[in-house]
Parts: structure tokens; sequence; C-alpha cells
């Protein structure tokens, strides 16, 4: 809804109404100043409209190519939330080293809301733990607003490979220790660390094969380059109906919805095994507290409304919608998280 434009203060603006003299005159103003005073009592927001925020356009900022998951939901989530805001959201992709140009770009502009970023868990919580120097400092330089959606990972082998579950995997792992090859979309990304995680919790000897991009990824497990990978369900659900890949489980939470019968992998035999992909909206630290309580609170409705769900839901993303506080918490345990994994395993990319 579009801020109410401000009222006049007649009280204070004698120069408003002409004094004169004859008695029917003076009766029309008393009138009009008791009919003000009253739009005053009824409406209070009047009095303070004129700070109302936003006044302008605000630009969204995506970290990553044009055309992509998450700049299809920063797009969606956008057009929903700027009906509430009264103003446009522009979405501005800057892509490049991993999605620090475009989180750079929102650190360095005023701490005033107009400027958002869409961060991921990979920039947020995975990127300041595996490059040394980066421009800014993730846990300072931006503050939560809101978790936007989660996306669980899908674990696919190549149907060759004999096993149908996550405990005939394991134990295959486990019969043929470093004979098995697992397929990742590059070094750092949430699809090898979630790996890294599943060699530790099952205990078994796998050899992580980094590729540029998941494209190449998938086709190497495709051909049998590569036996078994992570990744998202719009890369590996497409293979799947061909017979050459067979899904395994998702490492959600719970079941995702979009595939009920595919076992989570704690249901598989590893009890507390999470993991997702997650994107949340992000503005610059210092931001004024109401601005970040109101960015909240309209991107909160628009991810609750039954059409933006069934979009949501047709890209495999699971909507959330929490308080700041709710999904700083959630952050910074991603962030605390991902940092053991990469510590353990010795992971730097410069």
């Amino acid at each position: 809804m579009s801020p109410v434009a401000a009222q006049p203060d007649v009280a204070a603006q004698p120069d408003n109404y002409p004094i004169i003299g004859d008695q029917e005159t003076m009766e029309t103003t008393r009138r009009q100043l008791l009919s003000a005073a009253g739009a005053a009592c009824l409406f209070p927001r009047l009095a303070i409209s004129r700070d109302a925020w936003p006044e302008r356009m605000l630009r969204f900022v995506v970290p990553f190519p044009a055309g992509g998951g998450t700049d299809i939901l920063a797009r969606t989530t956008a057009r929903g939330a700027e009906r509430g805001l009264g103003q446009s959201v522009v979405v501005e992709n800057r892509d490049g080293a991993g999605g620090t140009i475009g989180a750079d770009s929102v650190a360095r502009m005023p701490a005033d809301g107009y400027a958002m970023l869409m961060g991921a868990s990979s920039t947020m919580s995975v990127n300041p733990h595996l490059y040394k120097k980066l421009p800014y400092v993730t846990t300072r330089d931006f503050t939560a607003v809101t978790l936007l959606a989660t996306c669980p990972l899908i674990l696919a082998v190549n149907a060759n490979l004999p096993v149908r579950s996550v405990r005939e995997l394991i134990d295959y792992a486990k019969k043929h220790p470093g004979k098995l090859n697992t397929a990742s979309a590059g070094t750092g990304s949430v699809g090898h660390l979630t790996s890294a995680l599943f060699r530790r919790m099952a205990d078994i000897d796998i050899t992580h094969v980094p590729y540029r991009g998941s494209s190449p990824a998938i086709n190497a497990l495709l051909s049998g380059e590569v036996h078994m990978m992570f990744d998202s369900p719009l890369t590996i659900l497409p293979q799947v109906g061909s017979g050459r890949l067979v899904p395994l489980a998702s490492t959600g939470e719970k079941r995702a919805a979009t595939l009920p019968d595919l076992p989570t992998m704690a249901e598989s035999g590893l009890p507390g095994f999470k993991t997702n992909l997650w994107y949340g909206l992000f503005v610059r630290s210092g931001t004024p507290r109401p601005v970040v309580r109101r960015l909240n609170a309209e991107f909160v409705r628009a991810l609750r409304e039954p059409a933006m769900r069934e979009t949501l839901a047709r890209q495999n993303l699971e909507p959330v919608g929490n308080t700041p506080e709710a999904f700083d918490a959630f952050w910074k345990s991603e962030y605390d998280r991902w940092g053991r994994v990469i510590r353990t395993d010795d992971i730097v990319l410069g």
C-alpha cells in the first residue's frame, strides 16, 4: 500500500485560512478547523506519514547470473513484496567471484534499506571460510531480514552402481574403500561440503572430484565417470526419468513436499544429517530496525500467498518467511557448522 500523503497541521499554519471579520466566514473557518482536528485524531498516521518508508525505488542485488534459480526466487518474491511496499523493487544481477562482487556492492551502499542482498548458503555461510581475504566481513557488514526459502540436496548414484539405498551405498563403500568417486559443482560448493559431511558421518573412504559447475558434474555422473553426487533437485530430477540415475535420499530435515516417497538421509541411517541450500534477504548492517521490520513484514506476507507458494514449489523450494531474529540465529549456526567442516577437511580456495 502506498504511503498516505501527509496532511498539513492547520493549527501551525494559520496563513492557510483567511482572517475575515464577518460572522459567517468565521463560522465556516471554525468548522474547517474542527474537521481537520477530528481527522487528525481519527487517523494519527497522517501526522507521521511525511517520514514514511520507502519513498523511492528499492534495489534487490542478486550476486548470480540472471535466469538461475536464485534469480528466479528474487524476482518472484520482489514482485510479491513491492505491492505492500508501495514502491518498485528492481532486481540487479551482479555476478562474479562466487557471489563476492554482488555482496560487496551492497556492503558499500548506505545503510538505509534501499539496497537489499539475496544471500545464499554459499555466499553467507561458506565463502567466508573458504577465502582468506574478502572485501567485507559477512557477520559484521550484513543484517538478516528473513529466510526466504530452503531446498534440500538430492543424493543420486549412477544406475550401474549396484546400490538402491543409502545403507547399501555405505556398505558398498566399506567393502571397496577408495573406489567410489563423488562429483560436485566445484571445490567448496555446498554439494562438495555435503559429501565431506557424509564421508565423515558414514565413516567411509570416497574421493571428491570437483567440476566447474553442476552441468559438467551431472554429465560425468550420467556417463559413469563418477559414481555419486549431492546436488539440487533442479539438476538431479530431470535425469531420473531416463533411468540413468537413481535418487537415494534428500538431505532436508523432513521429506521434500515434491518428493514424498524419497527418504531423508536421517531416515536412511544417519541421524542428525541435515543440509539445505537456503536463500535469504539481507541489508547492510546499521539499517534502522523499523526499516528491517517493514521489509520483513512485506516479504513474509508475500511468501504466505498461495500463488507464491505454488510458484516456489515448482522450483522445489520450500518458502519460509521467519523473523529477523530467527533468521539471524539460523544463519549464524550455518556459518559455524560449515566453518567446522571446512577446517576439518582443510579446504581453502584463496
